[in-house]
């Protein structure tokens, strides 16, 4: 099996050493790729938010299988252009994507589909924004405002903070530039990522995962794409995962099945486990980033027979899936000003160790690597235990050289201390 991967991140990279291992694929691609995914397929420097751009590459390599895997060319449709063509694709249709690419949708289904999640209001209109504000919050009720961008923003489109002043001012830069403003009601309790392959209304888990979006320790400074993140989860009661597939996920993919918008891809809810139960903080319609790397890292199934049964509507036909035993922990190296405008071009030395997977590197004509955005690496470490898989994955960021970057060192601390309860 030919395969080839949309996307240029460390999620892609992951995705592309799990292919690796499955023997039924014979050959890798990716589009566009990185320093790190260069090593390890044939590289091409396409247009992934073309739809026609991605068809021709896919012909013209041969490709079986196709796996878009940011957000931003699945809610433009090119996974529609690839499965039009005749290929394979495992990711959902513009019309299906529409669970991430817009928050209102999104609430829309859960509203029909009887999920539990956060009460919310959308603002579109300036004039109505303080009075929408009074009735979040601590003024509310809450102990925080919670405000989001009711598009696509890459993980960073979320403030959560006591101070009105500094909710009120994102939400109107956000009106300001023409966005649509979501409010919600805080939700309580430890967060969790639960990846689900869905094939319209077959569901199939992966392990649960929780990652860090605040840019420092103990979950200070602004928002980012994700810092890193562990699994699986051993705070987590057995049964969770199964009543999360059956109360949440089931419902919305039923949900997707009856208004026409059938869901094919991987599903990712992200949850916060409530004391009221969990609740459902957002949906993405794709892998997420930096959750992959540390679940993926953990998977002994052949990952290409599973995405191409998705794909082709077979996946109700597949064996269980199997899982090494273990923990994995991801951490996530940044640039310097990250997650603001990232200084870019540095050299980075160390980066080409076992364990470490490219998002934001280039080679130059020297053959040097260099950074190339503001989340530049993803280092895992695996071990039998939570508390050994972050000694792994520190020892070995510590080992990489990037003038100005930086990391969080507390991924998976709490957890690994035994600080985290539902």
């Amino acid at each position: 099996m030919r395969v080839l991967v949309i996307g240029s991140g460390a999620r892609e990279h992951a995705l592309l050493l799990a292919l690796r291992r499955d023997p039924e694929v014979t050959e890798l691609a990716v589009a566009p790729g990185n320093a790190g995914t260069a090593i390890v397929a044939d590289q091409y420097d396409v247009d992934i938010t073309s739809g026609d751009a991605v068809v021709k590459l896919a012909q013209r390599i041969g490709a079986d299988l196709v796996v878009v895997g940011p957000e931003v060319p699945l809610v433009l449709g090119v996974a529609d252009a690839v499965r039009s063509a005749g290929i394979a694709c495992f990711g959902p249709t513009k019309d299906a994507a529409r669970i991430e690419g817009s928050k209102s949708f999104a609430k829309d289904v859960m509203a029909a589909a009887g999920v539990r999640t956060a009460t919310s209001e959308i603002v579109d209109n300036p004039a109505n924004l303080d009075a929408a504000l009074d009735r979040f919050g601590p003024a509310g009720g809450d102990p925080s405002w919670v405000v989001k961008d009711d598009g696509l923003a890459a993980g960073k489109g979320v403030v959560v903070t006591a101070d009105r002043d500094a909710a009120r001012a994102h939400a109107a830069s956000l009106l300001d530039s023409g966005h649509p403003v979501l409010l919600e009601s805080f939700l309580d309790g430890p967060e969790v990522s639960l990846f689900c392959v869905v094939d319209g209304e077959t569901v199939v888990p992966l392990l649960p995962a929780q990652d860090f979006k605040r840019v420092g320790d103990d979950d200070t400074g602004p928002n980012t794409g994700g810092m890193g993140a562990y699994a699986p989860l051993p705070w987590l009661p057995a049964d969770t995962v199964a009543a999360i597939v059956d109360d949440i996920v089931k419902p919305v993919a039923a949900e997707l099945v009856r208004r026409g918008s059938s869901f094919s891809g991987l599903l990712y809810a992200g949850l916060a486990l409530t004391s009221r139960g969990p609740a459902v903080v957002e949906f993405n319609c794709r892998f997420g980033d930096p959750e992959t790397q540390a679940v993926l890292a953990l998977l002994d199934s052949p990952i290409g027979r599973l995405l191409h049964a998705a794909a082709t509507g077979q996946l109700a036909e597949q064996a269980p899936l199997q899982w090494r035993e273990g923990a994995a922990v991801t951490v996530v190296l940044a640039a310097e000003n990250y997650p603001g405008r990232p200084r870019v071009g540095d050299v980075i030395t160390g980066s080409e160790a076992d364990g470490v997977l490219h998002a934001g590197t280039t080679r130059r004509d020297d053959g040097a690597i260099v950074s190339s955005g503001g989340r530049v690496l993803s280092v895992v470490g695996t071990a039998a235990d939570l508390v050994a898989a972050r000694d792994a994955a520190y020892a070995l960021i510590k080992s990489i050289r990037l003038p100005g970057s930086h990391f969080r060192s507390d991924i998976g601390l709490a957890a690994a201390e035994g600080r985290v309860s539902v």
